[in-house]
């Protein structure tokens, strides 16, 4: 199948040099990009005979599609449903964890769906989820039904609690929890290697672990050795508060980012999410062993973790640290879309040193695009609008109020659009959000259920306001 999208008004490529065309045409020759770049150009190289299908571009802009470096699928079902007064600790151990404890196999499929419809309908691509909580067959299967590209894994620990919360099952505790990092490590590789490359590559399986207090740190060292011999990449949460670095510290004398690099932990297919309480000297550490990072702000503006007070992302990016840009679960940051991470990455920063140098447009989309590419090891295939890349692109109506008028396409894009202006987004060359639908799923229906599920996952985890912790004690 070969169509050309023709006459673009803009097309914003992420590449190495950032070009952005106007009057552009791109072909798509089966799930690749073929050839991209000035509509006459293309009309030369490419008569219009030799195409199946003509997509008129007049009035569209295109991006490539972003990518998520850090979410997390199981959680969809829990919108809004913990308080917004937690702080990290809490907002895991008396609420998402007594959550997970109550979601099955079905419920995660259920779940997994919905989150990649929200991501197609917000412009994202691909994703890095942290791992299926029960079913990651049934999560792959999910991923190759509806068509995305994403990296999945299992969830794994290996250090209970003294005192286990009010709330976490014993049956969800032998699931997540193994008897030590040995036989976390197996479970592990035994998943990568049943899953890793399914739908015809589209899907990856890593070596991830929950990470920070309920991992040791052999599990922490152990997943990205694995991971290195596996040939594929880990993730883990660290470092993701203030509360979290005090714990280290008294536990361990030293930060987590510290213990984790002083035990030989870092290397260049590990990609911590969050990566808040941060120091200079760690900064320095991950640069030189190629360490990435996975930046959430809007989970950061609602559990309070600081990125503006505390946080070390500039200096990241300036050390030259890879760092991408993450939603994270929907109850921990609001929503599954990134362009809502973009507007926040492009703008915190100023605000926070009142400098208005910092990051901006053009480094936020890179962030969400070519960058989320490398922390995931795709950027070869995805990322950026080039000639042999996969066809992983958006289209932006640019008669929507949003755009109506506008100068520079980036500023308009980072700081005015939003998914309300995306007309569609295309993965491996199918357009799998057009006509105001995600064309491979029955929306009406699976919220339906959803709505049903997420009822009964809350009823059955008896979370309430009036009696479920909202400050945690555990691992301390």
């Amino acid at each position: 199948m070969r169509t050309l999208i023709h006459d673009l008004e803009f097309l914003i490529t992420a590449d190495r040099d950032d070009r952005v065309l106007h009057g552009a045409s791109v072909v798509v020759d089966g799930d690749r990009i073929a050839d991209a770049g000035p509509a006459a150009e293309i009309a030369g190289r490419h008569p219009r005979a030799s195409f199946d299908a003509l997509v008129d571009g007049s009035r569209r802009g295109m991006t490539p599609g972003f990518i998520d470096s850090h979410m997390h699928l199981s959680e969809t079902l829990s919108r809004a449903v913990f308080p917004d007064n937690l702080a990290t600790r809490a907002w895991v151990f008396h609420w998402a964890k007594p959550f997970y404890a109550n979601v099955d196999g079905r419920d995660e499929v259920v779940g997994a769906t919905l989150g990649m419809a929200e991501m197609l309908r917000c412009g994202t691509t691909c994703f890095l989820d942290m791992g299926a909580q029960n079913d990651v067959a049934g999560v792959v299967e999910a991923i190759r039904a509806v068509g995305m590209r994403g990296v999945t894994g299992r969830h794994a620990c290996d250090v209970r609690p003294e005192a286990v919360p009010e709330g976490w099952t014993e049956e969800m505790m032998d699931h997540h929890f193994f008897a030590d990092a040995k036989a976390a490590l197996k479970a592990l590789e035994d998943t990568v290697r049943s899953h890793h490359g399914a739908a015809g590559g589209r899907v990856r399986c890593w070596v991830n672990i929950e990470g920070k207090e309920p991992c040791s740190l052999e599990l922490h060292v152990g997943s990205r050795a694995l991971a290195e011999r596996l040939g594929v990449g880990t993730t883990y949460h660290l470092a993701t508060s203030i509360e979290e670095a005090r714990v280290s510290e008294k536990r361990h004398g030293v930060w987590p980012i510290t213990r984790i690099a002083d035990a030989g932990g870092l290397g260049p297919n590990l990609v911590i999410a969050h990566g808040v309480a941060v120091t200079d000297a760690e900064i320095e550490r991950m640069a030189k062993t190629g360490t990435m990072i996975a930046f959430c702000p809007a989970t950061s503006v609602k559990l309070a973790k600081g990125a503006t007070k505390i946080g070390r992302y500039p200096e990241m990016l300036a050390a030259g640290v890879p760092v991408g840009i993450g939603t994270d679960g929907v109850s921990a940051g609001g929503t599954l879309n990134l362009m809502r991470q973009m507007y926040l990455v492009a703008g915190m920063f100023k605000d926070s040193r009142m400098d208005s140098t910092l990051v901006g447009a053009r480094k936020a989309l890179r962030l969400a695009t070519i960058e989320g590419a490398r922390l995931l090891g795709w950027d070869q295939e995805i990322g950026s609008i080039e000639p042999g890349k996969k066809a992983d692109f958006v289209l932006f109506d640019l008669d929507h109020f949003e755009w109506v008028p506008y100068g520079d396409p980036l500023q308009a894009l980072v700081y005015s659009a939003s998914p309300a202006s995306i007309a569609q987004t295309w993965v491996d060359g199918r357009a799998l959000y057009r006509d105001g639908r995600v064309q491979t799923v029955d929306e009406p229906a699976l919220h339906r259920e959803a709505r049903e599920r997420a009822a009964a996952i809350v009823k059955r985890a008896g979370l309430s306001r009036e009696r479920t912790p909202t400050v945690s004690t555990t691992y301390d």
